[in-house]
């Protein structure tokens, strides 16, 4: 039923498309009346030389097959319009809304079974809305219309006929529910199977280098395996269904036959009157038939629809304020009071107490766990704490609106994702509206339009996939292009550095430095310079700031920072530079 509610917009095609099925379906019905006919004026006429009943007869049935062919291509036309248009509408409805769900719940959901849901089962409720939907309404007029006319033709015959109808209803039912449990789970197993070839394809070097391609191999087959039983089950009960209606179908057919023949012999009927009785009851058992295939498409589309809009009802841990306080250009003041943060049912954050003043550059450090990723997350409500409160400006963040905070927002993470776009389409992400001087001033600001000039296409130049094209250095210039056109009054750099060589690491820590003016700015440090140009540093520890302070005073304070300082930052200055 709720699927009704996509078909709103597109209700005059729908009603268009009802009306040319019920004239399709209508002429369908007149058919077997004329052929009927035919014989009459055929048989019962042997040696006549008066052809002309037989003439028109003929006439009006090519009349009526060329309107029928018509109305029934407008009427598959039509439908499928409505049915191609819903299932665009639902496509974009449900990427719409998994954008607004939280960073937790994409953490607690396969990317390989949303994308399932969004393509497979999307496109299961595509050839419903489309094709079934069509046939559903056609049928339902013959099915109807050939009733009415077979009781006219012959009461007594109807009722031998008719007879089927409460066994054919029943075994719909009955095996109609047992389809749509199977469906559901085909559906989830061919889910399964699509999420372990996302983790294997995305991470396809770490697969190699750990020669793990039987293992893949044998985890996407599994799923497979699992998806093929279910739908060898599926289609056991559609054959089962599909058999037991032909044979209740024809096999009434037969005594209809029977029982015909015996009236014609007796005087009660013609046989043109029997062969039109024939095609009625013919046309009731096709029509049975054809829905019973439908009821099938139905069933799947059911079990595929609950996935759908499973989805469509989760709502995001992120509620959004009613009226949200208005927020423009922010100062950039960040302040946590007694904050705790809990993921899991585990203490992650505990009683953070910390001021950032506008345009100060703070870095954290500390080991792996310590919450510094965490702690930063919070600011632009990837995650909500669970006590206390974190306010920019003086204000909770939870009474802006999401766009308007995060808009303030920028971040720099390790790992850059860069979309399969060009080079100056990945940089305009952080501002869609600037000009192509405002792309290559922030390029150049970036240390990145040296390099990008070098491409083939330049700023035109297609970057791959997660911007593979490039090397980690480039694709990380070009997101510091991208978050120095928008202009963010709160920069996040998380480890923006850690993974890149000497040179690259010279050229993006200057971009990074000019990024950094006049914008408070947290840096999860992990190379040296950074340390040491922060206005602070935070020393971090089992989800709580146990130290504060510039680079020297946590030095000559002694206690992790130090420790961290002669594990880590020491080796750094000390590592010999390559030849």
């Amino acid at each position: 039923m709720r699927l009704l509610a996509f078909a709103r917009p597109y209700r005059l095609l729908f009603v268009l498309g009802l009306v040319a099925t019920l004239i399709s379906s209508g002429l369908n019905l007149v058919f077997p009346a004329l052929f009927g006919r035919l014989i009459d004026a055929s048989f019962l006429r042997v040696g006549s030389q008066d052809t002309g009943p037989l003439d028109r007869t003929v006439l009006g049935l090519l009349g009526i097959f060329a309107l029928s062919a018509c109305f029934g291509a407008a009427q598959a036309y039509l439908l499928a319009r409505v049915g191609a248009g819903v299932v665009a509408d639902l496509r974009r409805a449900l990427f719409g809304h998994l954008l607004t769900l939280s960073p937790r719940f994409f953490g607690d959901h396969k990317t390989g079974d949303l994308t399932s849901r969004l393509t497979s089962d999307v496109g299961t409720v595509q050839t419903v809305t489309s094709t079934a939907l069509a046939q559903l309404a056609a049928q339902s007029v013959s099915l109807i219309g050939a009733v009415v006319l077979l009781i006219l033709t012959s009461a007594r015959l109807s009722l031998l006929t008719l007879a089927i109808i409460p066994l054919v209803i029943g075994t719909a039912i009955v095996i109609g529910r047992r389809i749509r449990r199977v469906s559901r789970e085909v559906q989830d197993a061919v889910a399964g199977a699509n999420a372990s070839a996302e983790e294997a394809i995305s991470g396809v070097r770490v697969v190699q280098s750990f020669t793990a391609e039987a293992q893949e191999r044998g985890r996407y087959g599994q799923g497979v395996t699992r998806s093929f039983l279910a739908a060898l089950r599926r289609a056991q009960l559609q054959a089962l269904m599909s058999g037991t209606m032909s044979f209740l179908a024809f096999g009434s057919l037969a005594l209809v036959l029977w029982y015909g023949g015996r009236q014609v012999m007796s005087g009660a009927l013609t046989p043109g009157a029997l062969v039109t009785f024939l095609f009625y009851a013919a046309q009731v058992a096709g029509t049975v038939a054809a829905l019973t295939g439908v009821f099938n498409q139905f069933q799947e589309a059911l079990g595929a629809s609950g996935r759908i809009f499973e989805l469509l009802d989760e709502r995001s841990d992120l509620p959004q304020p009613a009226t949200p306080a208005p927020l423009g250009r922010a100062e950039g003041r960040v302040a946590f009071r007694a904050v705790d943060f809990r993921y899991g049912g585990q203490p992650v954050l505990r009683g953070v107490n910390l001021d950032v003043p506008a345009g100060q550059v703070v870095a954290l450090v500390g080991p792996s766990g310590a919450g510094k990723s965490t702690l930063v997350n919070l600011i632009p409500r990837f995650w909500d704490v669970t006590a206390g409160t974190l306010s920019i400006d003086g204000r909770d963040v939870r009474d802006y609106a999401l766009a308007d905070l995060r808009a303030q927002t920028g971040l720099v993470p390790q790992e850059t994702l860069l979309f399969s776009g060009t080079v100056a389409e990945n940089i305009l992400y952080g501002r869609p509206d600037a000009s192509a001087a405002e792309v290559e001033a922030a390029a150049q600001a970036a240390n990145a339009h040296g390099f990008i000039t070098a491409l083939p296409e330049g700023y035109g130049t297609v970057v791959g996939e997660r911007g593979v094209k490039l090397s980690g250095g480039q694709r990380q210039r070009v997101a510091i292009a991208r978050a120095i056109l928008k202009d963010p009054r709160i920069l996040i750099l998380d480890e923006a550095t850690s993974a890149l060589d000497n040179e690259s690491e010279v050229l993006v820590q200057a971009a990074l430095d000019r990024l950094m003016v006049g914008r408070t700015t947290f840096v999860i440090a992990h190379r040296l310079s950074t340390i040491r140009n922060a206005h602070r540093i935070l020393v971090m520890d089992g989800g709580q700031i146990v130290a504060d302070g510039t680079h020297e005073a946590l030095l000559a304070a002694g206690g992790l920072y130090r420790d961290l300082y002669e594990l880590q930052f020491r080796e750094t200055e000390s590592a010999p530079t390559p030849a």
